[in-house]
């Protein structure tokens, strides 16, 4: 039991966002008062959230080590897109914003694949040249990534208004059965496609000393922290953008960021230590986590709450992300990775934060 307290005492992020918690609150209205305030309190809720986001990127390691994978990634992809829907849900609500789940997700798909998986090629290519992984986690994934992206954001273009609420609750039996099917694939028949011999293994721990339950509660317990914090995050990030002028779409990259903290911490890690199946894990399962579980999330809470809910992609939306999967596909068929692969969907994520000012 000394133990588990003093790991507790430990929990800085913990404390950190509890009390951070409770001063907001509290001079909450003083702050949104003032454009100042407003910053001011986006800039500390953003760094406090981003901090606890880092508790459960350690947290998901703790148990993908204590577990193996592709479990750890699992966990790891399911926390990210918890505190994603949590954080999309809140600032829905706030703003009544139709379009910002669509673009959140749009996002999260560009930060995982193009700046996630990117970076982390060209850090593990510089250090080690390539970066052999399992092709065919990569083919699944993609094929997965495709259908989903389809299925939700593009034939909606082409459904009629009269059909339109109809094809929306089809979207949630099958998305909820399109990830059911995968990760029972992922876990179980096919399980070794996720998996790559020559990944190293970084000992974090002895696995019989890793307490299970006390990682999971830790786990559940920032991403709990993260939601009560989002909503006050919310508020200040709408009057600040508002104030300037800005789309609302950048709001949705701050979410993305959020949400992906986690996954770019632990993706960085293992391309330094010569893992690149765990970032192909990471940065494509993500993807696809968001993409299966977000949109049956948001449509659901969109109908309770009775607000508008617009999933089609824009014509611009459609091309960076058909160009990302065309490049993702022409480079993840060998089973390596390279600096060169990694500039290049580096270059596309720079583009996609240039289109979101123009």
């Amino acid at each position: 039991m000394s133990g588990i307290f003093q790991k507790l005492s430990r929990e800085y992020s913990l404390f950190v966002a509890i009390i951070t918690f409770f001063l907001i609150q509290y001079f909450e209205h003083t702050l949104e008062a003032s454009v100042i305030g407003n910053l001011i309190g986006f800039a500390i809720l953003f760094a406090v959230i981003i901090y606890s986001s880092l508790s459960v990127a350690h947290h998901a390691e703790m148990l993908a080590e204590k577990f193996g994978e592709p479990y750890g990634t699992l966990i790891l992809t399911i926390s990210a897109v918890i505190v994603e829907i949590i954080i999309i849900v809140i600032v829905m609500m706030h703003e009544h914003n139709p379009t910002l789940a669509r673009d959140t997700i749009y996002s999260a798909v560009m930060l995982d694949i193009n700046g996630l998986l990117g970076l982390a090629a060209i850090i593990g290519g510089i250090k080690y040249g390539e970066q052999p992984y399992n092709v065919d986690s990569s083919n699944s994934y993609l094929s997965m990534l495709l259908v989903a992206t389809g299925i939700a954001m593009v034939i909606p273009h082409f459904i009629s208004e009269s059909h339109h609420a109809m094809y929306m609750n089809f979207n949630v039996i099958l998305f909820m059965l399109l990830y059911i099917t995968f990760t029972r694939v992922q876990v179980a028949s096919h399980k070794y496609f996720f998996e790559y011999e020559g990944d190293g293994v970084v000992e974090h721990d002895h696995e019989e000393d890793i307490n299970a339950i006390y990682h999971t509660s830790m786990l559940v317990a920032s991403i709990i922290l993260i939601g009560m914090l989002s909503e006050i995050l919310a508020l200040f990030m709408g009057h600040t953008l508002e104030h300037f002028g800005m789309p609302m779409a950048i709001g949705a990259v701050g979410v993305a960021v959020i949400s992906a903290a986690p996954e770019f911490i632990t993706a960085v890690r293992a391309a330094l230590d010569n893992r690149m199946q765990t970032v192909v894990n990471i940065a494509l399962g993500a993807s696809l986590a968001t993409i299966l579980l977000t949109i049956p999330a948001v449509i659901v809470v969109t109908r309770i709450i009775g607000m508008d809910l617009v999933l089609e992609l824009t014509p611009i939306q459609g091309v960076m992300l058909g160009l990302t999967f065309l490049v993702s596909i022409v480079n993840f068929n060998d089973g390596e990775t390279n600096v060169l692969e990694g500039f290049l969907h580096v270059i596309l994520f720079v583009v996609f934060a240039f289109l979101l000012f123009v």
